[in-house]
């Protein structure tokens, strides 16, 4: 069995169970949050190592399943390769730092784990978009290269609506903004889980050497 096939879906069944969890984590929170007007993270502080926290960490070895795909799947390995992979090792770092330390309670004074929370998080939603755009360059994924860069497109414009929420719009519908630009974020990650999870089906472990199967 081929590590590209095992690495694509591990990371398709990692980027389900985090959407399950958060979902889960979303109805067991107190009512009285609005999704459209508080951040993911406003509702994971809510519920202090409950299912959001989960999610987060389980989306993070989801990434790490495909990072492993990615250096062991089809040698030799491009030269944008090292970036985009530094690129998505920031990704993981930051969501397991925000999975470990809470923003603030909402209403309450910003602290300093809110700080590195909020920096953390702000690197991985940053790092993730620009590697999924080095990751269409590379000929191995040139299937899903317009699907790629058209996803990180849309996160970019996600993300600066979700800046401009966050100081001059008076946080106004941050909660939507967050939520969408996850939902594509997500989206470039299972694009490229999608691209290994097939390569055995098309019979191309090493695509620079003829006659390798699965």
């Amino acid at each position: 069995m081929s590590r590209t096939w095992n690495t694509g879906v591990v990371a398709l069944g990692g980027i389900a169970l985090a959407a399950v969890l958060t979902v889960i984590g979303h109805l067991e929170v107190n009512d009285d949050l609005n999704p459209w007007a508080l951040t993911i993270s406003d509702f994971a502080v809510s519920d202090r190592g409950g299912v959001i926290d989960v999610a987060m960490v389980v989306l993070a070895l989801a990434t790490v399943a495909l990072l492993y795909g990615l250096r062991r799947a089809h040698p030799p390995r491009p030269r944008s390769s090292p970036t985009a992979e530094l690129l998505l090792g920031a990704w993981v770092g930051g969501l397991l730092l925000a999975a470990v330390v809470p923003t603030n309670e909402p209403g309450t004074a910003m602290t300093t784990a809110a700080y590195l929370h909020r920096y953390a998080s702000v690197i991985a939603f940053l790092a993730l978009p620009v590697g999924g755009w080095l990751l269409a360059r590379q000929d191995r994924l040139a299937s899903a290269a317009r699907t790629l860069r058209t996803l990180v497109l849309l996160s970019l414009v996600l993300a600066a609506a979700m800046v401009w929420s966050a100081y001059p719009g008076d946080r106004v519908l941050i909660g939507l903004a967050e939520r969408l630009l996850i939902l594509t974020e997500v989206a470039v990650l299972a694009t490229v889980a999608v691209v290994q999870a097939r390569a055995v089906d098309h019979g191309v472990v090493v695509p620079h050497e003829r006659g390798a199967t699965a």
